[in-house]
């Protein structure tokens, strides 16, 4: 019960945020220098995807407080999703 999650809370666990890939070819990668731009594979305000230990949790938005990125989250994927994911 609620004590078996009192002894994990404490765990950090990773977390990323999925902006966006692409896929390039090697001459045009070894091509890339400081201000090369990549395009990626999702619009300008469309929403990120948030995983924990690789497994989706979340979406949200880019934000940028204080000169750094951050994400706001804007949907919590359903208790359902995250066990299917977890499989």
């Amino acid at each position: 019960g609620q004590r078996n999650l009192d002894l994990i809370l404490d765990v950090r666990v990773p977390l990323t945020v999925h902006l966006g890939s692409a896929e390039m070819e090697i001459r045009d990668v070894l091509e890339l220098g400081h201000g090369s731009i990549i395009a990626l594979d999702k619009l300008a305000g469309e929403p990120v995807d948030i995983f924990v230990r690789g497994k989706l949790l979340a979406r949200g938005e880019v934000i940028v407080v204080d000169d750094n990125f951050g994400v706001r989250i804007t949907t919590i994927c359903n208790p359902e999703d995250r066990i299917t994911s977890l499989r």
